[in-house]
């Protein structure tokens, strides 16, 4: 069935989970930048007033994208894609830094991050060649052009350096094993990052012997079972990961920055500092923590009113969520996260286009990396790389970047949904 204009053919219940999420984030923000000294509700000096003035625009871009014929999505999103890789590079001669990172435009009292706007826009170009290349995506050359577009913006970002932001692509990944992409991908890169944790956790020599045992044991196993399994390849393969685990302590030492270093280090336990580097994590934990059941109450949270967790109204908003509205609070945030993801991907199954399909995959996986990585690095299960939490952390171009995603998606959703 061919949607239209109607209001009706909008999915209204992503929309509202929507409105609840940035309505939800907005008080959060208020309650962490609110101060005695506040004087007015419309202060414009204040980030909560800023906020909502970024809200109220929003919903201008909203109406403006749901006006915009879907076909024109598909259409020009080569040209989109090309128009946010040129605006990064330009970030280069450009761009201005603030604190550390040369990610900003600043547009008279404006400031601009693009490589907020770069994920919805390669989004669009993943989209568009695996529709047109009209087959899955299990031809190598096929595979090797859709990861140079997933990750030609991240390389441009790394430099900035805002390997945060950068981290993001990889998610783009996962709307590829939906059109047919091998799994073995996948199950390598788990094997690479989880060869690179434990030999950082336990050492070279502890992981080799592991390896060879696991390899070993795989190989008795398949002998048992009568398959002849060849020696050589399980040879080989256990060499190969031994030789990565040599190469672990090199990259850590001279490809990372000190600062990541030190994050890894204390997510590993192999560091105690609740000083220097882990200060904001460890006075997010302090404010989660403090928030029992049912939290201390709105703008009652000591951590917040205190100001003890940094970058609370952006990176650590979650912290503010634990502390005043408790377990059973951040408990409805995720659930209301989690509904808005299950919903893409249904909404993405119900497509009959493969373009929208794939966006659909895309948007959802994107969202999903945000807050995922975003929740486990305020609750110090992750690193601090310097993600938003969606829909929630204070900015405009976080807010928007996130909505042009989504309401791309429930324009196509409109046009390109099979009735069942």
């Amino acid at each position: 069935m061919i949607g239209s204009r109607n209001p009706k053919k909008l999915d209204w219940l992503t929309i509202f989970i929507y409105i609840a999420l940035v309505g939800i984030g907005w008080v959060n923000i208020y309650s962490a930048s609110y101060s005695d000294s506040s004087t007015s509700f419309f202060d414009f000096s204040q980030i909560y007033t800023k906020q909502l003035v970024w809200i109220s625009l929003s919903v201008v871009l909203i109406i403006f994208i749901l006006a915009i014929e879907s076909r024109f999505y598909e259409r020009f999103s080569s040209v989109i894609y090309l128009v946010s890789i040129v605006s990064l590079l330009g970030l280069f001669v450009l761009g201005k830094n603030v604190n550390g990172a040369t990610s900003w435009y600043f547009l008279g009292g404006f400031s601009i991050q693009p490589s907020e706007f770069a994920k919805a826009a390669t989004a669009l170009a993943l989209a568009k060649y695996v529709s047109d290349i009209q087959t899955n995506i299990k031809e190598f050359t096929h595979q090797i052009k859709a990861l140079i577009l997933i990750f030609l913006p991240a390389l441009i970002i790394i430099p900035q350096p805002d390997p945060g932001s950068a981290l993001v692509y990889v998610a783009l990944i996962f709307p590829l094993y939906r059109e047919g992409l091998s799994g073995i991908y996948l199950l390598l890169g788990f094997i690479v990052a989880a060869l690179f944790v434990v030999t950082l956790a336990f050492g070279v020599p502890i992981i080799s012997v592991g390896i060879i045992v696991i390899a070993s044991f795989l190989y008795i196993l398949n002998r048992r079972k009568n398959k002849r399994p060849n020696i050589i390849k399980y040879s080989i393969i256990a060499m190969v990961c031994i030789g990565f685990s040599f190469s672990v302590n090199y990259i850590f030492e001279n490809i990372l920055e000190q600062r990541h270093r030190d994050r890894f280090n204390l997510v590993l336990g192999k560091q105690i500092d609740d000083v220097d580097i882990g200060y904001n994590t460890n006075q997010s934990e302090i404010a989660i923590g403090s928030g029992g059941w049912t939290g201390k109450g709105w703008l009652q949270g000591t951590q917040t009113k205190g100001k003890f967790v940094p970058e609370q109204d952006t990176d650590y908003i979650f912290s503010t969520v634990g502390e005043e509205w408790g377990f059973i609070g951040s408990l409805i945030v995720v659930m209301l996260f989690i509904a808005l993801i299950i919903r893409l991907l249904v909404l993405a199954e119900r497509q009959k286009s493969q373009f929208s399909r794939i966006y659909g995959y895309s948007a959802a996986a994107i969202i999903f990396m945000h807050f995922f990585i975003n929740v486990g690095m305020v609750t110090g299960l992750l690193p601090t790389i310097g993600i938003p939490l969606p829909f929630f952390s204070y900015g405009g171009s976080g807010l928007w970047g996130f909505t042009i995603l989504l309401f791309i998606f429930i324009r196509l959703d409109s046009t390109n949904y099979i009735n069942r």
